[in-house]
């Protein structure tokens, strides 16, 4: 089994990456503090779970759009304006706003959530099962902006073209937090610690 850089009493520093003795606090070379691991990296990686879980209620049961057509308003939550693109006949767009809005974001947490709980209970998950999750965590996250995105673009063609008056609703505000929140929460876990359980 290949043995770690803190099994033989060294660190990196986070800022310069240079290859510290485990006992030095700071970095000699840009004095920076030096950490073998993120401090309280499953702790900030779980407050942010917790919080992108509360916020998928708001986002998804809250308005994302408000349309508005001969001074009416009409509300419209994630997954009716999925129903109402599909109705349209505009089933591609229907599943990438789906996608994008619902599945990746608890996909995404769920996939961290099997991590971490894996570690703590010390489930017989396999290092590299873990870090393929973590690496397909990472990669969607690329795209877990797509639905504002694509919210966006209708938001100005509607306006441009004066077919209706379209706003972003408070839903599309929890949506943002969420997507922000999952980054967090995947940006802020320590991936070595898959590893350290390995060697434990």
């Amino acid at each position: 089994m290949p043995t770690s850089a803190k099994q033989v009493g060294l660190k990196l520093c986070g800022h310069c990456h240079m290859v510290l003795p485990m006992q030095q606090s700071h970095c000699q070379r840009c004095h920076m503090r030096v950490h073998s691991r993120i401090p309280q990296s499953t702790q900030r990686c779980w407050a942010f779970i917790i919080a992108a879980c509360i916020g998928l209620f708001p986002a998804n049961l809250m308005a994302i759009t408000v349309l508005t057509t001969r001074g009416a308003p009409q509300y419209e939550t994630i997954m009716s304006g999925v129903i109402s693109l599909i109705k349209d006949d505009m089933v591609s767009i229907a599943i990438v706003v789906f996608v994008a809005s619902i599945v990746v974001p608890v996909m995404k947490l769920l996939g961290l959530i099997v991590i971490l709980l894996s570690l703590h209970f010390h489930v017989n998950l396999d290092s590299r099962q873990r870090i393929v999750i973590y690496r397909i965590i990472d990669i969607i996250g690329k795209w877990s902006m797509l639905d504002l995105f694509v919210l966006s673009i209708m938001i100005a063609v509607f306006e441009r073209n004066n077919l209706v008056g379209v706003e972003a609703g408070p839903g599309a505000t929890a949506f943002g937090a969420v997507v922000m929140l999952t980054l967090f929460a995947a940006k802020s876990f320590d991936t070595r610690l898959i590893w350290d359980a390995q060697v434990e």
